[in-house]
């Protein structure tokens, strides 16, 4: 039975590279998956959901105003679909989360979304939000803080490496724009940058 699955971390936790291994084992066992990724995203190659550890795939973007369920249903005319795979779905709208949830409850295929939680404000991403409320499966995948501990929070940082508490809810960027942390660390963080 196919459900929907929400994989979750702070940045620098590996989510591209298990959504890479997850399409990959479907592809050993000669299944067809199809791989989302939002088109807001831009860091390394327009339409690829790359790894840090340097494995890639080819994906479909996504934006604002697309629609899954018609996408998917009309790519399953043509040739059966196993699992649906959704990188940085963290940028998907309720209504998006609510046309996966279709594609697995009407078309019976498995979905897979990978992405962050919360920003840099500590507060739930839309697309994250709807997933925590309506996945079948919920799976945090872990990263660590620079003192060891479990790191569920990032900071946005300067060029400079310092915290920043104001802007954007969504600032593309990477290791030079953000920073996985502990709770403890974060909260230390914003109390310096407020001073």
């Amino acid at each position: 039975m196919a459900q929907l699955y929400f994989y979750y971390s702070a940045m620098n936790a590996g989510k591209s590279t298990a959504l890479l291994q997850s399409s990959y084992n479907y592809h050993e066992r000669g299944m067809r998956t199809l791989i989302y990724t939002a088109k807001i995203d831009n860091r390394f190659h327009v339409a690829k959901v790359s790894s840090r550890i340097g494995i890639s795939s080819s994906a479909i973007l996504f934006h604002i105003k697309t629609k899954f369920f018609q996408d998917i249903n009309t790519a399953t005319e043509h040739e059966t679909v196993h699992c649906i795979l959704v990188d940085e779905s963290q940028f998907l709208t309720r209504r998006q989360v609510q046309d996966l949830s279709e594609v697995v409850d009407i078309l019976n295929i498995p979905v897979l979304c990978y992405g962050l939680r919360t920003d840099f404000r500590g507060e739930l991403f839309s697309g994250s939000q709807y997933l925590l409320a309506w996945s079948d499966k919920l799976i945090e995948l872990k990263t660590i803080c620079y003192c060891g501990r479990k790191a569920g929070m990032v900071l946005r940082v300067d060029s400079l490496g310092k915290p920043v508490i104001l802007g954007d809810q969504i600032q593309i960027g990477g290791n030079e724009k953000y920073m996985s942390v502990c709770r403890k660390h974060y909260f230390e963080a914003l109390q310096i940058a407020s001073i």
